[in-house]
């Protein structure tokens, strides 16, 4: 499908960090293949001065979602380590803003929206359009993704910049029809009018 990028569009890449990418803790296979895409939908947004966001993890020593602590996940993603930062491959504008989630020890949180100010700074940019691509398909994507739908915004999944965990195979493939069928548009790079 074809889609346009208007004056109310944004990008939201979620939680592109060393720890989700080969080598990190809880690497994402074969994450870094969207790197190259998503740099391109950078310079795409950056160039019509549009509204750039990047959601990361910042976890403290002790969440919940710690197998440690009886969660699913390995340590990942502790706040002012080098695995919580937003990988420097990520060609991230200066003035994109940076979202912290799930930085409260006893609350998980997959969703950019979840405890955060992305839905006020949306509203306050008078944003209607979201673009969304990152990690991991199958959990925070999805997250993002449902959370943008139910709050009203037109959402675009960036089908050429997600990668998912997969624990189970065909996750990430289901997480994708969940996120159309509940409204979200599919596209790639090549579906944006210029």
């Amino acid at each position: 499908m074809r889609i346009s990028l208007t004056g109310r569009s944004a990008l939201v890449i979620v939680d592109v960090q060393n720890d989700f990418l080969p080598g990190g803790a809880l690497a994402v296979p074969k994450g870094d293949l969207i790197l190259e895409p998503l740099n391109k939908y950078i310079l795409l947004f950056s160039g019509r001065g549009l509204s750039i966001f990047a959601t990361r993890d910042w976890h403290n020593e002790s969440h919940v979602s710690f197998s440690e602590r009886g969660g699913p996940w390995p340590t990942h993603c502790v706040q002012n380590t080098w695995g919580a930062q937003i990988s420097s491959r990520l060609s991230l504008p200066a003035d994109a803003r940076i979202i912290d989630k799930a930085f409260s020890s006893e609350r998980d949180a997959y969703s950019g929206f979840q405890e955060t100010v992305l839905d006020l700074e949306l509203h306050r940019l008078g944003v209607k359009r979201l673009f969304i691509g990152g990690l991991a398909t199958d959990y925070c994507v999805k997250m993002t993704v449902l959370d943008s739908i139910d709050l009203g915004f037109e959402t675009a999944l960036l089908l050429d910049a997600i990668k998912g965990v997969d624990l189970n195979p065909g996750d990430s493939e289901k997480a994708i029809e969940e996120m159309i069928s509940k409204g979200a548009i599919g596209i790639m790079l090549s579906d944006l009018l210029l």
